[in-house]
């Protein structure tokens, strides 16, 4: 194992993708090919989870270690022990272990990771996804489960750019469906919202969610040509263009190359 310290390799938590933190060692073992990442919370306070004020210190938490965006080819971990604060406003003093927003309390993944997975599925499966990024195929599944029809906190949006909506098939034979919507501004891509299926009704039904401030200024739909996404962006946003995707386009067009 080769250790070196983070100002060696110069990797910040900016570069990782990562808030209220900062690289304290990375390590990385060429027998397995892993990168880790050790890091440390720069947050100012621990929020109470009752009463949201600050608390006071007590001591850490257990340590932990999450799957990150890959780097350098190599599977990438972050490491970070969580402090713990007390809270001397609260009956009871309950304590509250520190979680950063790119993380969830128990998880196994970064938020990141979890959307890399996520956009890795589409026009894929779960067992391929699994087999190519090393990951259990029920922490997929899990991972899908928790997202579907997670309610959309629009109030965090300025733009919703250009929107993509595209289908997850989780079983080999294209048979089983999830439907994910994404939207994409400055060059990057973003997970709006997942539902089980693909049927029209159920995409309308998000479609009319979207605040008017937001459906306004969105450029365009991007989908693949099933009628049910066709028609669902036409029926709410008949006034905003609805376009195939290149990898369709790309798919059309070599078919009727080899026709002719």
């Amino acid at each position: 194992m080769f250790s070196s310290p983070s100002n060696a390799l110069n990797i910040t938590a900016e570069l990782l993708g990562l808030s209220a933190v900062k690289v304290v060692r990375v390590r990385t073992d060429l027998s397995v090919r892993e990168i880790i990442i050790e890091v440390k919370s720069t947050q100012e306070f621990i929020p109470c989870r009752i009463c949201s004020k600050p608390t006071n210190g007590h001591g850490l938490g257990r340590e932990l270690r999450l799957r990150h965006l890959p780097m350098f080819g190599k599977e990438t971990f972050i490491e970070i022990t969580p402090r713990r604060g007390q809270c001397v406003e609260c009956d009871g003093r309950p304590t509250t272990t520190e979680t950063l927003d790119w993380y969830e309390a128990n998880a196994k993944f970064t938020k990141p990771f979890e959307q890399h997975l996520l956009f890795e599925l589409v026009n894929s499966t779960v067992a391929d996804v699994s087999r190519k990024e090393a990951v259990d195929y029920h922490a997929i599944e899990s991972l899908i489960d928790d997202h579907i029809e997670t309610e959309v906190d629009f109030s965090t949006i300025q733009s919703l750019g250009v929107v993509g909506i595209d289908e997850i098939s989780i079983k080999k034979g294209y048979r089983d469906f999830v439907t994910i919507i994404t939207y994409r501004i400055n060059d990057k891509v973003h997970l709006l919202w997942m539902v089980k299926g693909r049927e029209k009704d159920d995409i309308v039904a998000f479609l009319r969610k979207i605040p008017s401030r937001l459906g306004e200024n969105t450029l365009a739909f991007c989908c693949d040509l099933y009628d049910g996404y066709l028609n669902a962006c036409k029926e709410v946003f008949n006034k905003i263009p609805v376009v195939a995707d290149r990898f369709h386009v790309r798919k059309l067009y070599g078919k009727s190359l080899v026709n002719l």
